[in-house]
């Protein structure tokens, strides 16, 4: 079963974060730049919460409140579910699920290493099941 240390394997550049003293307006820019979905939020080198779209659309958009106003830490989601890179894709599918989110930051050894999507999370388990097809097709077909 794929690991979470794969999946990272195979994601490029390091993980953007904000503090949570900065501006919902400030992550919205970097989010937007980067097209990005969420930023973990850290402060003394420790997750303290995570600002995704869904945060600022609930919570920015529709209670009238000012991005440029209203800091991280009062719309932070402050109960981050997270992942260690030994973790499977099975282990984040479920996290996904139960939790329902989107984003789980990766921690190793208290270090944030990574952050899973469930969209790398799907990408990854569509291209196990194509492998998979596959190599019945072959052993149907004879073309091993």
């Amino acid at each position: 079963m794929t690991t979470v240390k794969e999946i990272l394997k195979g994601k490029t550049g390091k993980v953007l974060t904000i503090s949570p003293e900065d501006s919902i307006y400030r992550a919205l820019e970097i989010m937007a730049e980067k097209n990005l979905g969420a930023l973990v939020v850290v402060e003394n080198e420790k997750v303290v919460g995570l600002f995704s779209e869904r945060e600022y659309a609930r919570n920015v958009v529709l209670k009238g409140k000012t991005s440029k106003d209203t800091a991280v830490r009062e719309l932070m989601n402050s109960k981050v579910s997270y992942v260690g890179p030994k973790q499977t894709l099975d282990e984040c599918l479920v996290l996904f699920t139960e939790k329902r989110t989107r984003h789980l930051p990766v921690i190793d050894e208290g270090k944030l290493v990574g952050i899973i999507s469930i969209g790398d999370a799907v990408k990854q388990y569509v291209a196990e099941k194509e492998f998979t097809i596959q190599q019945l097709e072959n052993f149907i077909t004879g073309s091993m």
